[in-house]
């Protein structure tokens, strides 16, 4: 890779000076894998609380190649794209930005700063709807808020038959969704809508990742400087969104439907009234971390 930019470099003292090379002209090797990923977790350990990861990631992508294939195939020369990755990382910039990829359940999805980054916490949302659907299989699904389309294609992954509709008020991203969609061969339907006010009809089954961060939450550079405020913000008390939904889900959800709706860790007793008030049946599920995750919904 030759030498990290002068803000990575180490170990060169000030004011030193080499000797003469006499092979300075010759080509060289690019540096290995394994010594530059042990100096660049290093590096992004200043920014990140999974900076092996991280490094491995940037560098399967400045490579070309997976992950798997990174720590499973033989030594590999360091391409000199590397720096940059890093200098982008050491800036806050999220790793999956930077690569365009994020794992999400089965799926690999395509992502840019026009969606939420898809985490794991969501997944408690297709777990529970497995859960609810044990033995049987929904034929209708809603995405409110779809993003990227990971809560629709990661639940039509499941149930390939099922008809599944995302909606969000972002073209940016339904387009990002409907190129997740077509990769994926899953024939989901994306359209423009202020949440479901334009829809009719009933759903066996509806996800939903709506904002709920309070408008002045201290949040990590990461979040508040890389990701769409649209996706995040809902007033003072991160309930706003809630608020509009309440009624909508239960005008939507078919009577032996289930919704999964996310929450924010301290959330579910604030959130889940909305939903009683919308005279609904609610019960909160706990993500792999215990904490509250997802409103489970269902008609009373």
């Amino acid at each position: 890779m030759g030498e990290f930019p002068s803000r990575l470099r180490e170990g060169l003292g000030a004011g030193a000076t080499a000797a003469p090379d006499p092979v300075k002209a010759l080509p060289r090797p690019l540096p290995q894998e394994g010594g530059e990923l042990i100096r660049a977790a290093r590096l992004l350990a200043s920014v990140s609380s999974t900076p092996r990861l991280d490094a491995e990631l940037l560098l399967a992508h400045a490579m070309g190649i997976t992950r798997e294939a990174l720590l499973l195939g033989p030594e590999r020369a360091v391409p000199p794209s590397f720096d940059g990755l890093l200098e982008r990382r050491l800036a806050h910039e999220p790793v999956a930005f930077i690569t365009g990829e994020r794992a999400f359940w089965t799926l690999d999805l395509h992502v840019t700063p026009d969606v939420l980054i898809p985490r794991p916490d969501s997944e408690t949302l297709i777990e529970a709807a497995l859960a609810h659907f044990a033995g049987r299989a929904p034929t209708s699904i809603l995405d409110l808020g779809a993003g990227s389309g990971a809560l629709l294609l990661a639940a039509m992954s499941e149930w390939p038959q099922a008809w599944g509709l995302g909606v969000d008020r972002s073209a940016a991203a339904l387009a990002v969704a409907r190129g997740n969609a077509e990769r994926l061969g899953l024939p989901a339907r994306f359209v423009l809508g202020d949440w479901a006010a334009a829809l009719d009809g009933r759903f066996d089954l509806i996800l939903c990742n709506p904002p709920y961060v309070e408008t002045g939450a201290d949040l990590p550079p990461e979040v508040r400087g890389h990701e769409p405020h649209g996706a995040l913000f809902a007033g003072e008390d991160g309930l706003d969104d809630y608020r509009r939904l309440a009624p909508q889900v239960a005008r939507l959800l078919a009577p032996e439907g289930f919704a999964a709706v996310e929450i924010g860790a301290v959330q579910g007793e604030a959130a889940g009234a909305l939903f009683r008030a919308a005279g609904l049946a609610v019960s909160v599920r706990q993500d792999l971390a215990a904490h509250d995750r997802c409103l489970q919904i269902t008609c009373r």
